[in-house]
């Protein structure tokens, strides 16, 4: 007997919810920063054995007031997983002040699958705050079943694990036994070029960039297989480029060379990789620049 279902993880920014489905998968599925915002898309992550096939899915933290059309379109992805969900993960961290958008709160409530809350970052508090928050959000949803965990250290998350396959329906694998995620290669690499630019640079200017990637070509090197790979960053406004270019071309050296290593340990191939920085002015609330990110 086989069983299998889709397993959708919810919160706020910023709580690890792309550090926990890292974890669950094995795999770095989720760009990982301690800036708020960095999950944008809706991230499939596959967990398969011989028994079981687990589709879990990462999305971005709800934004309680969106300024952007982006931002609309990331609290969509939220909402669409309200939809296909056979489980849910509501991830809290310790520091949770349950201000939370009375619509989301309103859909969590009424949804009729099982309902998980999941307290993480157990390793920066205590138990009495610890319990503290497991019966206040009693009070406010009835949950199927509460765990804590620490997703960065890997602790009690197996135990995730064992509880959602206890009550998985029986079902197909809806993918692959061997695929890990339903993204391309190109939308990994964007996504490691941008966390890299969310760790170099600060303030606003890592949430104007989106990255992508323009051309690919795979050949030999020297008898070894080797890619070259041209990507685009693609900012708000002209400033923004010269910030990310950096004096005399010295920051987007520094992007290239740090983006290019963890390319090449994710390929396992050597790079060639060539950044170019454009302006495309306020793409975050033009609808055509949107739908060619993928939003």
């Amino acid at each position: 007997m086989h069983k299998s279902g889709f397993v959708n993880i919810m919160g706020k920014p910023n709580v690890g919810k792309s550090t926990l489905l890292n974890n669950l998968i094995g795999e770095k599925m989720s760009i990982i920063t301690s800036k708020p915002q960095t999950t944008r898309h809706r991230i499939l992550g596959i967990y398969n054995d011989d028994e079981y096939q687990i589709v879990f899915s990462d999305t971005p933290g709800i934004i309680e007031q969106p300024h952007y059309q982006l931002q609309k379109s990331m609290n969509n992805f939220v909402y669409s997983s309200f939809e296909d969900a056979d489980v849910i993960l509501f991830i809290v961290d310790i520091f949770d002040d349950f201000v939370y958008n009375e619509s989301f709160l309103n859909k969590l409530k009424k949804s009729k699958v099982s309902k998980f809350l999941i307290i993480n970052k157990m390793d920066l508090g205590d138990q009495e705050k610890i319990a503290e928050l497991i019966e206040k959000w009693k009070e406010i949803i009835d949950f199927d079943d509460v765990f804590v965990i620490s997703a960065k250290l890997g602790f009690n998350t197996d135990s995730i694990i064992d509880k959602i396959k206890s009550i998985l329906p029986e079902g197909p694998a809806y993918y692959p036994k061997d695929q890990f995620t339903d993204k391309t290669e190109r939308f990994f690499i964007e996504e490691i070029i941008r966390e890299k630019i969310l760790l170099l640079f600060r303030q606003e200017v890592p949430y104007s960039v989106e990255v992508a990637v323009e051309e690919w070509k795979e050949t030999e090197k020297r008898g070894a297989p080797f890619i070259f790979i041209r990507a685009n960053i693609y900012v708000s406004r002209k400033t923004q480029k010269q910030i990310i270019i950096g004096k005399g071309g010295e920051k987007i050296k520094q992007l290239g060379i740090e983006a290019r290593k963890d390319i090449e340990e994710f390929l396992g191939k050597r790079v060639h990789l060539e950044l170019y920085v454009k302006t495309l002015e306020n793409w975050r609330d033009n609808e055509n620049s949107l739908k060619k990110f993928g939003y």
